[in-house]
């Protein structure tokens, strides 16, 4: 007897708020700088559609993202911002950022965050540590012990300027060194061909972390595989009637319940499909076949 199929919980608690499970990344906003307006109607859609958690930095274009998100939303929309700190804008280097891992340029990048989203407190900031993950890694004077970079957002969050503290790019070693500082949420890049952080996606579970993965399609960076390119999620998605980016969503939200994937696009068509895959149901046979997908890393230098 089959087991009949079953969309994923809708919403998930996110920093004390239940928010809906897919939200926006809004790095892909840069991709719209020479067409603001398109980049405004992009984000009204997705707050019409249900987003109400938006991932962003002041690094995102430079500010763009930041600036539209500013437009855009209202107070009355509720939508959870969460912003990241650990790098900074590097127009005229290698890359288009650098890292700002130091206590004091943590502070600064919040300040930054506060003056570009025009908010006088910060819902959640994420640490990007870079410890894990495809990315940077920190040199030099950017080797900066953990504990001295909670205290900082710490001190943040006792003076009202951040509400929940976040981490971003690091180890399980990390992330249970970092539990008494009250995180909020974790955000690595995590899909369903990558997915080596599955211990602490479980440890996550167990102390009431949101875990929310970047990345959730693959990435368009060589060394980032796709999802998409998955002969399995292929035929998944053919048998559904469905794109192989709403399967990979769709796996994320049916492997556990405090998942909440951050797809970002630039394209409204893309961004309605993302939310769609919310109701793409499994059932146990289907879902059991894409478990089996074979798991391999992310190996890629970007910021």
């Amino acid at each position: 007897m089959n087991t009949p199929a079953t969309p994923a919980t809708p919403t998930a608690a996110l920093a004390g708020r239940t928010v809906l499970r897919i939200g926006y990344g809004a790095l892909q906003l840069e991709r719209l700088r020479d067409r603001r307006d398109d980049a405004v109607a992009l984000l009204r859609r997705a707050v019409e559609l249900g987003v109400d958690h938006v991932d962003t930095a002041e690094f995102y274009g430079f500010g763009f993202a930041n600036d539209v998100i500013r437009e855009v939303l209202r107070p009355e929309d509720d939508v959870l911002v969460v912003t990241k700190v650990g790098a900074a804008p590097d127009p005229d280097g290698p890359l288009p950022l650098r890292l700002a891992q130091r206590p004091e340029q943590l502070r600064a990048g919040v300040e930054e965050n506060l003056r570009g989203l025009g908010l006088d407190r910060l819902p959640v900031v994420n640490l990007r540590r870079l410890d894990s993950g495809p990315g940077l890694r920190p040199e030099g004077d950017q080797v900066v012990d953990l504990e001295d970079q909670l205290a900082v957002l710490t001190a943040l969050r006792d003076e009202g300027k951040i509400g929940a503290i976040g981490l971003s790019c690091v180890t399980l070693d990390v992330l249970r060194r970092a539990l008494p500082a009250g995180i909020v949420c974790v955000q690595n890049a995590y899909s369903l061909i990558s997915r080596g952080d599955e211990d602490m996606l479980e440890l996550c579970a167990a102390e009431g972390i949101a875990w929310v993965p970047f990345f959730p399609i693959g990435g368009a960076f060589p060394g980032v595989p796709k999802v998409t390119d998955e002969p399995t999620v292929r035929a998944v998605a053919e048998s559904l009637g469905v794109t192989p980016a709403q399967v990979a969503l769709a796996w994320l939200l049916h492997h556990a319940p405090h998942v909440l994937p951050i797809p970002g696009t630039a394209d409204v068509a893309h961004l309605e499909d993302n939310m769609a895959a919310a109701e793409i149901a499994f059932d146990a046979a289907t879902l059991a076949t894409l478990d089996a997908v074979e798991s391999r890393s992310n190996e890629v230098a970007l910021g």
